[in-house]
């Protein structure tokens, strides 16, 4: 075992952290982060971060776990976890070497090394806690949109499930439900009676999960507003008053929850929410986002007043991270005191390190890109590998209209994640299942039917998550630590014995993949439901799991329902295996009422004994059939029906036998590869002056640029790479950091979200080397144009022509335009600076990297810039451009002209 002691150090305020570990080892966890699985080379901040549109390379997303997993070559393992709040720079692009870096002082905590990554995470969970046992029906499948506007609407939706047979449990009420966007509230008109609602939900079988944030509307005579000025649980400015925020509601306060009245005010408007029939709660904009500000959260020196216990009277900048964490937790209790009997339900956006205690989590605001489908098996997996086994993406992506094609393959994958649920922005294609033609329903019926066949195994692993820290979902290289050619693979995961092996790559789908499993016996096995867009499903030797039919909602599942076990021997002719049963809700299983079964199968001379090796919990053993299959493999099986608890014999096939039966079960495999229906290759387009736009972000390509726009969301330039330093300028994210414009100084105002039209694409013509045109509509008979160019006389720079064009005669608004988030090196502050008037730049200004040696030049007209900003954060700058805010006629257009070129020092 190495030596894992780390090396401290002091400067400028900052503690540094640095472990070196031998060479060859791999890096994971970090919580919740975009890009690759092992994470050596990578560089990320704990500062949680409304991140809409993220990239492979942002560096803050919606939660901080300050925490790394190294394994090493060996296949030993061993945790190190910065036991800080504050934002913390976590450091591993250098190899095998671990760095923190955050403010004075923090501890440093290391687990292990211990024989496996398992170990570790068993050990992590004994500082941080498990995750809650989640009712049994939070397994199935869930379906949400911002919004379904109405409860005809969402009735609407229930009835189509229902209608076309595809299994779900849950339907999500996103912000409109709201009264004005007041938490808390139901409008009147549209959301007449919720309890109406649910109670006809209920009847057939769903859930119903609504919507609550933290920015409370600052309204004399809105009751939650007034109840929490009464109690005074505000978050204040340094002054001392009221923090106000802009959120959705307009002008809004937030609750201090460092504050044990705050926290107990929460709890109880909770208590009295459900009262409405909510059966969970989803707590969203909780980093705390807040609107109109370059941080996109409250100033760092708002304070909370915090209870002794929590860490006192603190800023801002201790607490941030912890916000959503303390929201998730008090949200949780007060659906707990609510109903005693009931199990609560609640997911969150923003959170810590030991939020799984309270809450589920999904990886936000993402895109609907073959990308962002790959990204989030890695996604998935690292928050498992952080201590959150309960989480999943927004299936399909979240902004932008996704494919056919793209939706068929993200439902296969996502519908054996963890958390299971499709969710869409408004302004997007419906992306309901039965949303993208014939072909995708049916791919997305076969993979939400294999779920609910697999939800006994599921929620056997929730249980053993909950009462021993083990994962739910976990990387292939958990199969085999040792085996280093598997710590990088990204396309498959594990199940805890089931190997889920998938494609996220445009046009291949099961039948052109050739699987790489970890070493030893991997039986293949299917739930007659083989299709091209569904992962390979692979039991592991010496393994048993259960199964169950595919009901279309938890609820139809009863305890006396025929029980299936899957058997794979190993090469030593056993297998083992559980199956956890207890009412699925409630907490009698605390009490002992539940039924855990351990089941082995063993080969004894030519037959195959399975029987109960041990039972625990008080539940006595219902008097139901039990169905044996015994993998082959190939997908071939044998088979036998008995009673469970009884000892069943199985009559193992000869050698020649086997041979015969994988041969014919390969041969149908593939024929129904061959045979089944594809999914038509059909892009999302949208057509102007006779062009399309692809789904596929566009390159323009010279000697020293490479350039990627994507024109359906906002027109943003998503990656700037000079070619011959091999630098990328950009952070890789498609939100607010990339380059865009806006028509005003608002947050996610006109000109950020909509999607734009390629106008004109050209290759070596009228002296440019590479140009691109794209208009997008942002309102008031005013469109937005850019021109994007390589010159071909001067290659060494590209431009940028942007205008505010009116189309009709009159006014419209003004606006500025924002340049571009560039990395680079600074410091753990924030702060802003405008330059204008005499202070403008004579036409250029230069972001330097002193480390590299080189500077990017933006060279701008000094005619058409009103002003320029400057914001530098976590491990970012930002440089914006603005125009003179006013009216914009045919004949005053707004204009900014300017370009980039990279110089060395």
């Amino acid at each position: 075992m190495p030596s894992c002691i780390p090396k401290f150090e002091c400067l400028l305020g900052q503690q540094i952290v640095k472990l070196e570990l031998p060479v060859a080892t791999s890096f994971y966890g970090t919580g919740e982060v975009s890009g690759q699985l092992e994470r050596t080379g990578k560089r990320v901040f704990t500062w949680n971060t409304d991140a809409w549109g993220y990239g492979s390379g942002t560096t803050s997303l919606y939660q901080s776990h300050p925490w790394v997993l190294a394994v090493l070559p060996s296949g030993e393992a061993l945790g190190v976890l910065a036991d800080t709040t504050k934002r913390c720079e976590i450091d591993l692009r250098k190899e095998s070497v671990i760095q923190f870096i955050a403010p004075s002082s923090y501890p440093i905590i290391t687990f292990g090394p211990f024989a496996s990554p398992n170990a570790v995470l068993i050990a992590l969970s004994h500082a941080i806690g498990t995750i809650f046992m989640p009712p049994k029906w939070s397994l199935g499948y869930q379906q949400c949109r911002w919004s379904y506007d109405s409860d005809k609407r969402v009735q609407e939706v229930a009835r189509t499930f229902r209608e076309k047979k595809i299994p779900c449990d849950v339907i999500w009420m996103d912000i409109d439900y709201m009264y004005g966007f007041r938490c808390f509230t139901f409008d009147k008109d549209r959301f007449q009676d919720p309890k109406s609602l649910v109670n006809d939900l209920h009847q057939n079988g769903f859930k119903a999960i609504w919507m609550l944030d933290p920015g409370i509307k600052q309204e004399d005579g809105y009751f939650v507003y007034d109840s929490g000025s009464k109690t005074d649980v505000w978050i204040s400015k340094a002054d001392g008053t009221p923090f106000v925020g802009e959120v959705w509601p307009g002008p809004c306060v937030f609750p201090d929850f460092t504050q044990a009245k705050a926290r107990s005010w929460w709890s109880n408007l909770v208590k009295d929410f459900i009262s409405n029939g909510v059966d969970g709660i989803w707590n969203d904009m909780n980093e705390p986002a807040v609107f109109k500000v370059v941080t996109k959260t409250m100033p760092e020196s708002n304070i909370h007043k915090g209870d002794e216990e929590l860490g006192g009277c603190q800023n801002h900048s201790h607490y941030h991270n912890v916000y959503g964490l303390l929201m998730a937790r008090l949200t949780y209790e007060g659906m707990k005191l609510g109903n005693k009997k009931k199990r609560p339900f609640v997911l969150t956006r923003a959170g810590f390190i030991g939020s799984q205690r309270y809450a589920a989590t999904w990886t936000g605001d993402n895109l609907s890109t073959w990308e962002h489908l790959h990204m989030s098996i890695s996604m998935v997996l690292q928050l498992g590998l952080s201590g959150q086994p309960l989480s999943g993406p927004d299936i399909g992506g979240f902004a932008g209209n996704a494919t056919p094609e793209l939706f068929g393959r993200w439902m296969g994958i996502g519908s054996l994640f963890p958390f299971c649920r499709g969710h869409s922005e408004q302004d997007t294609s419906d992306h309901e299942p039965w949303s993208f033609g014939e072909e995708c329903e049916e791919v997305c019926r076969l993979a939400l039917r294999r779920r609910y066949c697999l939800i006994p195994h599921l929620y056997t692993l929730f249980y053993m998550a909950h009462t021993t820290g083990t994962l739910v979902a976990s990387p292939t290289f958990f199969a085999d630590p040792k085996d280093t050619s598997l710590r990088k693979m990204e396309t498959s995961f594990l199940l805890g014995p089931v190997l889920v092996y998938a494609s996220t790559a445009v046009g291949q789908g099961m039948d052109t993949l050739r699987c790489t499993l970890p070493k030893g016996i991997w039986m293949r096995f299917d739930f007659d439901d083989v299709c091209p867009d569904l992962p390979a499903l692979y039991l592991q030797g010496g393994a048993i799991i259960p199964v169950g039919p595919p009901h279309q909602h938890v609820g139809e599942s009863t305890i006396l329902d025929d029980a299936t076990l899957l058997v794979a021997l190993n090469e030593h002719g056993k297998a083992e295996g559980v199956l956890y049963e207890d009412d699925g809700d409630g907490y009698e299983f605390l009490e002992g009422g539940f039924l855990f079964t351990h089941y082995v199968a063993e080969l004894q001379s030519s037959m195959v004994i399975v029987k109960v090796s041990k039972t625990e919990g008080s539940w006595k053993r219902p008097n139901r059939r039990l169905h044996v299959q015994l993998l082959l493999g190939g997908g071939a099986m044998v088979d036998i029906w008995g009673k469970d608890g009884e000892v069943l014999q199985l009559s193992m096939p000869s050698e020649q036998e086997v041979s015969q039966l994988v041969s014919t079960s390969e041969k149908h495999y593939q024929t129904c590869l061959e045979n089944a229906k594809r999914i038509p290759a059909v892009e999302v387009s949208s057509a102007h002056k006779g062009i399309e736009l692809s789904g596929t972000p566009i390159e323009l390509k010279g000697d020293d640029w490479a350039i990627k726009v994507v024109p359906w969301i906002g027109g943003r330039i998503i990656s700037m790479t000079h070619l011959p330093s091999g630098t990328q300028w950009l952070h890789s994210r498609v939100d607010i950091n990339g380059y865009e414009e806006y028509s005003g100084t608002e947050y996610r105002s006109a000109g950020c979200s909509e999607e734009y039209n390629v106008i004109e694409r050209n290759l070596e013509h009228a002296g440019e080397q590479e140009s691109l045109m794209l208009e997008g509509d942002i309102g008031g008979g005013l469109v937005l144009q850019r021109q994007i160019c390589i010159p071909k006389n001067d290659s060494k720079v590209f431009r940028i022509d942007s205008s505010i064009i009116a189309r009709k005669v009159g006014a419209g608004s003004g606006g500025y335009s924002r340049v571009v988030c560039l990395r680079h090196e600074i410091g753990p502050e924030s702060n802003e600076k405008f330059y204008e008037g005499n202070l403008l730049p004579n036409g250029e200004w230069m972001l330097v990297d002193k480390c590299l040696g080189l500077g990017l030049l933006n060279r701008f007209d000094v005619s058409q810039v009103f002003k320029c900003l400057i914001h530098w954060g976590t491990g970012t700058v930002n440089l914006e451009l603005w125009s003179e805010d006013r009216p914009v006629s045919n004949q005053s257009p707004l204009r900014i002209s300017h370009e980039y070129e990279v110089i060395n020092l």
